[in-house]
């Protein structure tokens, strides 16, 4: 347990967390929708500090990230809790951990110190906050991107988007890259399936953007809820006007948690989705979940040449040089060194 970063006092012992957009106010030896930050004594803390659920070696594909050290793996670490309650989360066994169990907190307890160790003693270039909404445990992420800095390990967040400016602000020095999930393009999605908001969201990916953070964007395609042909342009329209090089990956839904009465998203709806995005001027648009179907492979926007072959999280070719594509030597966005 350690006192938070971003809060300050409200009326008697009630403390407002700063943390996110939900900026809850809680009462005294309550939490915060996220299940894991407490009010005591008019002290608000981290639950979480260094409690770890999951500690594991990912392809760097598999967070999304697709132009930051593409082959590489990435030491990938999780807390218990979320600040969105999503009816379709994947993760849900450890994102709503704390709903689930009565408030109960669990994890092994592990330093900073040793997630870095062990980064580093893995050969993983990157350290993922991933699996929950990694903002929850921002004060032990930002303890690890510390000490991952020094040892030249880049740092990557797996988020919802919505902390707030000043956590933002905070966290761009010490992250590399961001895979931020713009999981539809319309207030009434956010409020019923995520119990949230969409503009903080599209704030942070232009904030991301101006202090000079990678992003990477994800959108999740469930059938019938937000992959309508307009809904889809309105998404790569934004895009495109904050920086045509950001990649979009559009991903396939499947059923799970409280989403089990929606069908698999086709094939065929990825690729309407991958040309809405060209058509919009993103220059990369990768297709998610369904691998083989040549979606996921990188192109130069100029020439059209295959860049990057991939295979699911595989690579199995990588032609771009010193970050520019040989044939035409137009520069490819990303991290590549």
């Amino acid at each position: 347990m350690k006192e938070a970063l971003f809060y300050h006092h409200g009326e008697g012992r009630e403390v407002i967390c700063d943390l996110c957009n939900h900026h809850c106010h809680i009462k005294e030896n309550g939490r915060g929708i996220c299940g894991v930050r407490e009010n005591r004594n008019g002290t608000l803390y981290s639950l979480v500090y260094g409690r770890l659920v999951s500690q594991s070696i990912d392809p760097v594909e598999k967070k999304p990230m697709f132009h930051l050290l593409p082959g590489s793996t990435s030491y990938s670490i999780a807390t218990v809790g979320c600040n969105f309650r999503c009816l379709h989360c994947q993760n849900y066994q450890i994102s709503q951990y704390p709903h689930m169990h009565d408030g109960a907190v669990t994890g092994q307890i592990v330093s900073a110190e040793e997630v870095v160790r062990d980064a580093e003693m893995n050969g993983c270039q990157s350290i993922s906050y991933t699996y929950v909404e990694p903002t929850i445990f921002f004060e032990f992420a930002y303890d690890c991107c510390i000490l991952a800095r020094d040892k030249n390990i880049k740092n990557i967040f797996v988020s919802n988007g919505y902390m707030t400016p000043e956590v933002t602000r905070k966290l761009a020095p010490v992250l590399d890259g961001i895979n931020i999930d713009v999981k539809a393009f319309t207030e009434n999605f956010y409020k019923k399936v995520c119990k949230a908001r969409l503009q903080p969201v599209l704030d942070n990916v232009v904030l991301m953007r101006e202090l000079g953070v990678w992003v990477e964007v994800t959108t999740l395609l469930i059938p019938g809820l937000n992959d309508s042909s307009e809904e889809l342009a309105n998404v790569a329209r934004f895009l495109a006007g904050v920086d045509p090089s950001i990649p979009w990956h559009v991903t396939a839904f499947y059923p799970t948690f409280q989403m089990m009465d929606r069908e698999r998203t086709p094939a065929v709806t990825l690729r309407k989705a991958r040309e809405i995005g060209l058509e919009a001027g993103l220059q990369f648009v990768y297709e998610g979940n369904i691998p083989g179907e040549g979606g996921e492979n990188t192109y130069c926007p100029d020439c059209g040449m295959e860049l990057i072959t991939r295979f699911g999280f595989n690579i199995r070719a990588n032609k771009i040089s010193e970050g520019h594509c040989p044939a035409c030597k137009k520069k490819i966005e990303g991290i590549w060194h």
